[in-house]
């Protein structure tokens, strides 16, 4: 090969290269100008309230609240099928709540209520414990890996069974609970791509919650300018969380949409936040308070059943009454929560005003 055919060559290639890196800087730069396009906020510069005013017209706390519960009772038969289709692969797969260590709980119970009787107020911090137990998991005995993955996926199949039978019933069509069992697992892995994203925004939170054990051990927290930076620290690692986890709430939904991409899930729904985040998060954070009043209160009253009918009837002490309400309560919750989440995505995307 002559050494003229080599030159040309060797700027042929050059020039392949140069374009190349100009295709990708070029789309770089227009993905940039589209993004700040799309998000008139910028980082660390004040933003005047005329400029980020963005619409989003929604019902009160209690009058939504009181829509979501509307609709799935009109569709009670449909849900409560679904319900129970969890409850039943959970009980076979994972397993339910130990009654040992239930029954060791209840007693706690039982006592703290007998001081509360004999004028000791403070033994209502007790009465805590098994709603603590009940939402961290501590009611069920301990879960192998196989047992948690299978937690995950069938929590994980009833939000997109409830998203999908609640997008075809506001659509009109008359839908079965089998048609959700099978069509809704489609996007199973983008859905799972998402929640990963939601594990890795709520670091923050983890890394607070491990350095108030350190500050708890190292007796930082007793007083002074220590306590007060921890505390300034741990506040704004919590709100980064939240921050973020609000627009992957709504991402959530929008993966579950036929062609859709984890991807273009998390940036629409980063759209559909911008100058509204506040106003949704407070939203969210009102679903997981009434989800917390819910589970009190249903487990208080399963308690003094649980006492009641097992004291008349000594014989059916074994049965698993709290464990296997708890069970249900799990599955009704899960649904309750999709549908929430759903219809406040629907309000969301109604108001299709543009960002400010």
């Amino acid at each position: 090969m002559s050494a003229q055919k080599k030159k040309v060559i060797k700027q042929n290639t050059t020039q392949r290269i140069k374009n190349s890196i100009q295709g990708i800087g070029t789309s770089i730069k227009a993905s940039s100008q589209q993004y700040l396009a799309r998000r008139p906020h910028r980082s660390f510069r004040r933003t005047k309230r005329r400029d980020f005013a963005r619409s989003l017209t929604l019902p009160g706390y209690w009058q939504f609240t009181i829509s979501v519960l509307k609709v799935l009772s009109s569709h009670r038969r449909t849900f409560l099928l679904l319900a129970l289709v969890y409850a039943v692969l959970t009980a076979f797969l994972v397993g339910i709540a130990s009654q040992d260590t239930y029954t060791s709980l209840t007693d706690t119970i039982r006592q703290a209520g007998n001081d509360v009787f004999d004028g000791d107020w403070s033994a209502l911090s007790k009465a805590g414990l098994l709603f603590l137990s009940a939402a961290t998991g501590e009611l069920t005995s301990g879960l192998t890996d196989v047992q948690q993955v299978y937690t995950g996926i069938i929590g994980l199949m009833t939000w997109l069974t409830t998203v999908w039978l609640l997008r075809n019933i506001l659509a009109g069509r008359k839908v079965k609970i089998r048609d959700g069992l099978y069509n809704s697992s489609a996007p199973l892995l983008s859905t799972l791509l998402v929640c990963a994203v939601l594990i890795v925004q709520l670091l923050p939170i983890a890394i607070a919650l491990i350095g108030y054990a350190a500050a708890v051990s190292s007796g930082i927290l007793s007083g002074g300018v220590e306590a007060m930076l921890f505390w300034a620290a741990a506040s704004l690692l919590i709100l980064l969380s939240l921050y973020w986890i609000t627009s992957t709430f709504i991402a959530l939904v929008i993966i579950t949409l036929p062609g859709m991409y984890p991807s273009r899930a998390l940036k629409t729904a980063g759209d559909l936040v911008i100058g509204r985040r506040i106003r949704i998060l407070l939203r969210i954070l009102w679903l997981v308070g009434t989800i917390a009043v819910v589970w009190t209160a249903f487990i208080i009253l399963v308690i003094l059943l649980d006492m009641w009918v097992k004291g008349l009837w000594p014989a059916i002490e074994w049965v698993p009454i709290v464990p296997f309400s708890l069970l249900a309560i799990g599955a009704l919750s899960v649904i309750w929560a999709a549908s929430y989440i759903y219809l406040l995505y629907r309000r969301i995307v109604a108001d299709d005003a543009a960002p400010a």
